[in-house]
């Protein structure tokens, strides 16, 4: 069945074409193309094209897919291009004429719309709780390992005393700039676009407004050639804010594998969590963080893809925007894995005892030396000129470390200040 079928035969090779995997993404948008429907019929019926017995019969209905969708046994036969029509054609089976009524007021490009953008409210939503929750068990180990000093590196040459408690809250504070982004990105797909059918509205006196309510929509877009408009700019929206999920991400997996590599030693995991090699015995790979790492990127390149589709096209709806359903399904799902995986891996890092006794680490404090002499009255200039002499001439001896008590350094990481900012999103 086809929504738009106009009873003419269909060459096969293009119906396959231009059908695509729709049927397999749309069990992921499945339950709220039916809670859309719903709202949609029951709108009908305040305005007066359903009855009242006809809006409880397609409710009954929808009910019952529901209850097939939840215990599993609700399917897109390849008979149906998408969910659209598979729900059209089931309402129309059970109830007749009163099935065939539900498309009133309405167009596929609505249908897909509203469908969209209530899966990325309640998915960003989910992608938002579970960042959180990575940053909570960033800042417990940053609690733990407050007092371990790190080495810190610029140019990947040792550059400063760091500690593990400074490297684990650092990525949390940086989660929390892409809760800010999956929050701006909320806002805009929380607008209902139900209502404004093939983009350009519709003749029936439709009540948008009782939709928005019913929907649970903060808002509606108004206009409905904007609301059109906005397939692509949801998903690009969407897509965009992951990326910066997984850019924050794929940068804190590098410094995992680079950290747990034998040249830097800092840290390690339990021999569950990684992987070995098929002849060398010794071996400990970071798999789970290389994968996390490669993943990440690509999902950073998806959302570059979402504007090279879609930035030049003109209003009204256009067949590409098929093509950025399943890269934006795709982007929303692995970024709620990636996350899972991550909460559950960095659970169980095991930080090591550095020993910046060793003769790499001899530089190590050479600004704290350098403060030192400023302190006792030197200018900054001659001082930086003496300890630099010293270490050309290899007659530096390294200085004891000296506290940072500045807010936010090593020795003063304000967690409980970084986590009142996690909160107040």
């Amino acid at each position: 069945m086809k929504l738009w079928d106009k009873g003419l035969a269909i060459d096969k090779k293009i119906e396959n074409f231009t059908v695509g995997n729709d049927r397999e993404l749309d069990m992921h948008l499945a339950e709220f193309d039916l809670k859309a429907s719903k709202a949609h019929a029951k709108m009908l019926g305040k305005v007066g094209i359903l009855t009242s017995m006809e809006v409880k019969d397609i409710e009954a209905e929808l009910a019952k897919l529901q209850q097939q969708l939840e215990n599993g046994s609700f399917e897109i036969e390849e008979d149906f291009e998408d969910v659209h029509s598979k729900i059209e054609f089931e309402l129309t089976k059970a109830l007749g004429d009163t099935g065939k009524k539900i498309h009133t007021a309405r167009s596929r490009n609505d249908q897909v719309l509203v469908a969209m953008q209530l899966y990325f409210k309640e998915n960003l939503q989910e992608i938002s709780d579970k960042t959180k929750q990575l940053i909570e068990v960033l800042l417990g180990l940053a609690k733990e390992h407050q007092e371990k000093l790190l080495p810190g590196y610029t140019h990947l040459q040792v550059a400063m005393p760091s500690s593990f408690g400074l490297w684990f809250s650092a990525y949390a504070e940086l989660l929390i700039d892409d809760l800010y982004l999956l929050e701006a990105g909320l806002k805009i797909v929380d607008q209902n676009p139900l209502g404004s059918a093939a983009g350009y509205g519709s003749s029936f006196p439709i009540d948008r407004e009782f939709t928005t309510k019913e929907l649970g929509f903060a808002t509606l877009k108004y206009n409905v050639v904007a609301a059109q408009l906005g397939r692509g700019k949801c998903e690009r929206t969407v897509t965009s804010n992951i990326a910066s999920v997984s850019n924050t991400l794929s940068r804190f997996a590098m410094d995992i594998c680079l950290y747990m590599s034998q040249n830097f030693d800092f840290i390690t995991f339990p021999d569950e969590l990684t992987t070995g090699s098929s002849i060398m015995p010794h071996k400990k790979n970071p798999d789970v963080f290389e994968l996390i790492r490669g993943k990440c990127n690509k999902l950073q390149a998806i959302a570059n893809e979402m504007i090279l589709i879609t930035n030049n096209l003109p209003s009204g709806y256009h067949r590409d925007y098929q093509l950025i359903k399943e890269n934006s399904i795709y982007a929303v799902e692995n970024i709620k894995e990636i996350l899972d995986v991550f909460i559950h891996s960095i659970a169980l890092i095991k930080v090591k005892n550095i020993n910046l006794q060793d003769e790499k680490y001899k530089y190590l404090f050479t600004v704290d030396s350098i403060n030192d002499l400023v302190m006792q009255g030197k200018s900054f200039r001659e001082a930086y000129q003496i300890i630099g002499e010293q270490v050309q001439e290899g007659t530096y001896e390294a200085a004891e470390g000296k506290k940072h008590s500045h807010l936010g350094s090593k020795d003063n990481l304000a967690l409980e200040e970084i986590r009142r900012k996690k909160d107040q999103v």
